[in-house]
């Protein structure tokens, strides 16, 4: 009886969500008045009601299943089974699916890892546990609103934002192509964001529920490792970004530092956006040695308890001169930044994808076709900074082989978004097993043996 319910339930939520014509259009800055509903409604709710119906089916189908079967087994199946439903999403227009995505992650409607890591994958960094390397970079929860459900999905980590001070619709839509063929995605979205007080409120909710949740399981006292994030396991990142129209961005990331930075395990200045005018003007050696030092003083000057103030690192572009890089490197190591993310999105076009008319489009491009030149970077990075900066690896992995060529670049974690776009919660602990073997097979016992192993 029971079962019924639950299913009624959930279809009628799924219903609500996916065919309503309200649920197209959604508004980033909450003083903007809701536009009236277009004529394309209906067509994206032709393929509502087919991803409905095969949700429920598969929810159905897994209901029977699981009185049959152990937990682990379970779980592995509810994965797998997301293959079935992921291909649906690329019938609807890119941004919609991204919607329906994060809202199914908020609402609890996607798969809980409930198998432990491989234990070669457990690492330290920054004072804290993470049971895997493998992390989901910002932009796909830009306004903190899934942060359970993607951390339960299995990521060792979940970085969230970027966060302006004021909220802000970004750049006009479309925004968001799609270059499936290419494993690609182009995006011009410009920090679309609900703004830093709507974020620290959703933040606030979730690290008290958490926190709560766990407290049975926190680190034993006098640990100097602290076993998951600062609210229970999986650690949680908060990437800053500017508005567009600020004429002061330090004021801005200093702001974002006050406001949010009580609820993260780290802290991301993003100057690396190329879809943000001047952004990545900041980037130089004299404007990025200004800002740095002014985000340290006011997060240091806020009063911390005994885990201390979070780790501040800095996402670069891949669109940079050697000399870029060396200055960068100096400014890191001078001013002891805690790690570098590396890379954001490029605004150049690899002969991989120039054929594609799409490749024509104004903004940043990810996906596989970045991955050797967000690599190249890391590389270089890793050898001006001797090793001595934890670095993320972030730019075209779309499997556990990826990863591990990015870790023997020199990255300790690494990070995934648009391959998770293309291939949902499946790849997760594909990519994770497979990390597992490349590691294995080296003889390596840790992640850390293998970062930088190319370099060396």
């Amino acid at each position: 009886m029971k079962q019924r319910v639950g299913f009624a339930l959930i279809r009628e939520s799924l219903y609500r969500k996916l065919i309503k014509p309200s649920s197209v259009t959604r508004h980033y800055c909450t003083n903007v008045p809701p536009t009236p509903p277009t004529p394309e409604v209906h067509h994206v709710s032709k393929k509502g009601r087919l991803l409905t119906g095969a949700t429920i089916g598969l929810l159905i189908a897994g209901g029977a299943y699981a009185s049959t079967v152990d937990e682990a087994t379970f779980c592995g199946w509810l994965f797998s089974a997301t293959k079935l439903v992921n291909p649906f999403f690329a019938y609807l227009d890119p941004e919609v699916a991204h919607r329906l995505a994060v809202s199914a992650a908020a609402r609890g409607w996607v798969p809980r890892e409930k198998r432990p890591d491989f234990p070669i994958l457990g690492l330290d960094v920054w004072g804290r546990r993470f049971s895997n390397p493998v992390g989901l970079a910002a932009g796909f929860d830009k306004n903190a609103e899934a942060v359970e459900g993607l951390l339960g999905l299995g990521f060792g980590f979940v970085e969230v934002g970027s966060v302006t001070p004021i909220p802000q619709e970004g750049n006009p839509k479309p925004r968001i192509f799609r270059l499936p063929n290419e494993g690609a995605i182009i995006n011009r979205c410009g920090f679309n964001s609900e703004g830093i007080v709507a974020v620290a409120k959703r933040l606030g909710a979730q690290h008290g529920k958490r926190k709560m949740e766990t407290s049975s399981t926190s680190s034993p006292a006098g640990d100097e490792v602290k076993h998951g994030g600062k609210a229970g396991p999986g650690i949680l990142g908060v990437n800053l970004g500017k508005n567009k129209t600020s004429e002061d961005a330090a004021a801005d990331y200093v702001q974002g530092v006050h406001t949010l930075s009580q609820y993260a395990d780290y802290l991301v200045i993003n100057i690396s956006s190329p879809n943000t005018p001047g952004l990545r003007q900041l980037q130089g050696r004299k404007q990025l040695k200004d800002l740095v030092k002014k985000v340290q003083a006011a997060r240091d000057e806020m009063q911390w308890g005994e885990e201390g103030p979070p780790p501040l690192l800095v996402k670069i572009a891949p669109d940079l001169s050697k000399q870029d890089l060396e200055d960068i490197a100096a400014v890191a190591l001078a001013l002891r930044v805690d790690g570098l993310i590396i890379s954001n999105t490029t605004i150049q076009r690899p002969d991989s994808v120039n054929q594609n008319p799409v490749a024509q489009e104004t903004g940043g491009l990810s996906g596989k076709p970045l991955f050797n030149m967000s690599t190249n970077i890391l590389k270089e990075m890793y050898l001006l900074t001797k090793g001595r900066i934890p670095l993320i690896g972030c730019g075209g992995i779309s499997s556990g082989e990826d990863a591990y060529k990015k870790i023997r670049a020199g990255a300790t974690l690494v990070q995934l978004y648009t391959a998770f776009g293309y291939g949902g919660p499946a790849l997760i602990p594909d990519i994770k097993a497979e990390l597992a073997r490349c590691l294995e097979k080296d003889g390596y016992k840790s992640i850390h043996e293998a970062v930088g192993a190319d370099c060396r």
